[in-house]
């Protein structure tokens, strides 16, 4: 089937572009909101030759699991020529169910308010991924680049280090701002004009801080870290409070002020107000919280006790999926970016990193048992979902194969464990946070690169070991 074809069998199946209020692309899944739950046909959307899954069981909501690349082309096609309006950013996510997993939904919905919470943090974070990605890699080529021209395999010429400036250039350009980026995001997420909140994220790593700290006594010469208040203080953390301190101020002046006088004085006022808040008192208190929250993390993450980091990097694997369905794992965006901010890279990541890894070699088990016992369905579905599963995109595997079945989704939460207890345990770090897989090696640290590589394997074979023990040949037949 053509992706035309099937673009107008989903709508149809979704009960005509008249039934869809808005749809969304998700990396590997369209969402749709639509009118009248009546007129959508999810068994008929499962059965659709070309389609991976289908998730969520909110009555006005359905998730059409079509893979990396074939959603993009389906979704183009749905608003170019099927008349289906596009709702972008995410603004229209919410959190449920994948079909299955009954006793999840019971959990989601005792936490909606603490994910809804999470997931404002999570919005400000995830349009800024691209970044993370670009600078983390040339951050990381830049440093094997640096490596090489030390031990002299590279020359020390000019175009070589040209090429390790722009790297570097790169890399730099987005995590030395972050701040400002991040106050903008944050605006745009608590309804503030973006370049005021991007005036925050500046303020926030301005030397003027300095220069204000010293005033009051608060700087310390000799250590700056141990400063009460100093430039960057706080962080990325401090710069979301900040803002949205600025929003509710910004609300409350724009609500008393004169119109004629609205566009002049409202910005004027407002800023006047949260900068000295922010800097003042959000900035101190949020970087004695940053300090306490990396240390924590720490005791746990960066142990020297091998058993703490063994177990550490066993439970973020084992668990991360399952967070994923709750809609928990939004909090980890912010720690991820803490440390990365605060350490120059984040060994979070590649631990929780390793649960793709374990859900691919599930899906290695349940092939080999599908072709064992002849389900060709599930074999071409396997087929088409592993290739994206290897390069980082998890979801045509989660929701098309294991969740479904819901016991190879706990054995492959089990398997990547193990990945997880071994990047852990060698300290693992990389410079951004992505979609995990095969390809975020290029993320980490060039020391990190292989113990990276060792991990996805680890969860490669782990899975398809307890998948395949656990799984029984009537299990995978009858699905």
């Amino acid at each position: 089937m053509g992706n035309e074809e099937l673009a107008k069998k989903i709508v149809e199946l979704l009960g005509g572009s008249e039934n869809i209020l808005h749809a969304e692309n998700c990396m590997t899944r369209i969402r749709a909101n639509i009118k009248d739950p009546a007129k959508a046909d999810r068994d008929g959307l499962k059965k659709l030759p070309g389609v991976l899954g289908v998730v969520g069981n909110e009555p006005d909501y359905v998730q059409i699991v079509l893979g990396p690349g074939k959603v993009r082309d389906i979704m183009t096609i749905c608003t170019s020529s099927l008349g289906i309006k596009e709702q972008k950013n995410g603004t229209t996510q919410k959190v449920g169910d994948w079909e299955a997993n009954k006793q999840a939904v019971k959990s989601g919905q005792k936490h909606t308010k603490l994910i809804n919470k999470i997931r404002v943090l999570a919005d400000i974070f995830t349009p800024m991924i691209p970044a993370f990605i670009a600078s983390g890699i040339c951050n990381g080529l830049g440093k094997v680049i640096k490596i090489l021209m030390n031990n002299g395999t590279l020359p020390d010429v000019v175009a070589v280090v040209v090429i390790y400036n722009i790297f570097v250039l790169i890399g730099n350009a987005f995590l030395s701002y972050m701040a400002i980026f991040t106050g903008v995001r944050a605006a745009k997420q608590f309804g503030v004009n973006e370049m005021l909140g991007g005036m925050i994220g500046a303020a926030s790593l301005n030397s003027v801080v300095n220069t204000i700290s010293k005033a009051i006594g608060w700087y310390n010469e000799e250590v700056v870290n141990d400063s009460v208040l100093a430039t960057g203080a706080g962080g990325i953390i401090g710069v979301v409070i900040g803002v949205w301190i600025l929003a509710k101020v910004e609300h409350w002046v724009h609500k008393h002020m004169p119109e004629v006088l609205d566009v002049s004085f409202t910005p004027l006022i407002s800023m006047l107000i949260s900068v000295p808040l922010f800097v003042l008192i959000v900035m101190p208190i949020t970087g004695w919280l940053s300090t306490l929250i990396s240390m924590f993390l720490n005791l746990f993450i960066n142990s020297s006790n091998p058993v703490v980091s063994i177990l550490t990097g066993y439970i973020l694997a084992a668990t991360f999926l399952p967070l994923v369905l709750l809609g928990l794992h939004r909090g980890l965006v912010p720690i991820y970016a803490i440390q990365i901010e605060s350490l120059g890279g984040t060994t979070l990541f590649p631990a929780v990193a390793m649960a793709g890894a374990g859900q691919v070699g599930a899906a290695i088990a349940l092939y080999m048992k599908s072709k064992k016992v002849g389900n060709e369905r599930l074999r071409q579905v396997i087929t088409g979902a592993i290739p994206a599963g290897i390069l980082g995109i998890g979801e045509p595997l989660i929701y098309g194969v294991t969740l479904p079945m819901l016991k190879p989704f706990i054995t492959a939460g089990l398997g990547a464990g193990f990945g997880g207890a071994y990047v852990m345990l060698m300290h693992v770090m990389s410079t951004a946070y992505s979609p995990s897989g095969i390809l975020a090696v290029t993320h980490m640290l060039p020391e990190c690169m292989l113990n990276y590589l060792i991990g996805i394997l680890i969860s490669y074979i782990a899975g398809a070991i307890i998948t395949y023990i656990f799984i029984s040949d009537e299990d995978v037949k009858n699905v």
